[in-house]
């Protein structure tokens, strides 16, 4: 980067067109850059403005890395049958030839998200989302076997009071708008304690299928049956009058990687705004007081 600025970069594995494979799991998927793009401006766009900003860039491996690169990563680079230049990093997971990154030839597209303060400056604190799934092939989390979940969340630190829960609810819109099921943790920081908004981040697994819309991702809006009237009504407004996929669309093509999603993914946004809505009927329905379900965070 420029100024000797840092930021996080994942670089592009596939193709925009490539969906997440039927028979693979939402844990054996490759992150997707594009989708951290995405996520920051429906993010913004929402109005939670909690995931840092992500921008697109195009790199040069050759000279942005392979001239930079030293010792164990120096070794992984390599020429593909194709004759492109490609990587595999050094790390725990997919860091092999299998999986590595190719450039075409060596020019490659990545996200590049800035980096949040040193936490010397701003210490952060690394929570285990409630809803988490299992992450097995057989076996299920409580939460999705258990009808009363939520009433246990709810007695629990810092769920039992203040904005953590109503937070909770906020992400799992954003996560289901995008089909995000790899909410596995979240982040705070620490100087303010429990009354501090969570932190957005990684979202690579997003916009993966665009005709699958996964409703367990809202099952901490379905089985807690609560939600902020002020993001009702952002969604309410995105159903009723401009659709929230002609604002995306939009923020997106200022990317200098535009177009970001395609089409079918943008349609599939706008399906699971009123999906979203369905489920807070459902929750109105089965409540006689709507105060029970809707949070009047417009009136504080």
């Amino acid at each position: 980067m420029r100024n000797e600025a840092a930021a996080l970069v994942k670089p592009m594995r596939f193709p925009r067109e490539q969906e997440t494979l039927p028979n693979h799991f939402y844990f054996s998927d490759y992150e997707r850059h594009n989708a951290e793009i995405a996520a920051h401006h429906l993010d913004r766009i929402l109005g939670f403005r909690r995931a840092p900003p992500v921008i697109g860039r195009l790199m040069n491996i050759t000279t942005d890395l392979y001239a930079k690169a030293t010792g164990k990563l120096l070794k992984t680079f390599f020429i593909s049958p194709a004759d492109n230049l490609c990587f595999h990093g050094k790390c725990s997971y997919y860091c092999d030839t299998g999986h590595a990154i190719c450039g075409n030839p060596d020019m490659l597209e990545g996200s590049f998200a800035a980096l949040l303060p040193h936490s010397d400056d701003a210490e952060r604190k690394t929570w285990r989302h409630p809803w988490k799934r299992a992450y097995h092939k057989r076996r299920k989390a409580t939460w999705e076997e258990d009808e009363n979940y939520c009433e246990m969340v709810q007695e629990i630190p810092p769920y039992d009071k203040g904005r953590r829960l109503y937070d909770i609810m906020d992400m799992a819109v954003l996560d289901f708008l995008m089909g995000n099921m790899d909410r596995h943790h979240y982040e705070t920081f620490e100087i303010f304690g429990n009354e501090t908004f969570l932190l957005h981040l990684d979202h690579g697994r997003g916009f993966g299928k665009s005709q699958k819309d996964e409703l367990s991702i809202l099952a901490p809006l379905y089985q807690c049956c609560l939600i902020r009237a002020s993001t009702l009504r952002t969604l309410y407004g995105y159903h009723t009058g401009r659709k929230l996929s002609d604002r995306l669309r939009e923020s997106l093509s200022r990317d200098p990687l535009a177009p970001i999603l395609l089409e079918k993914h943008l349609v599939a946004v706008d399906r699971r705004v009123g999906i979203i809505l369905q489920v807070v009927q459902k929750c109105l329905d089965a409540n006689d007081v709507a105060d029970t379900v809707i949070y009047n965070d417009l009136l504080v």
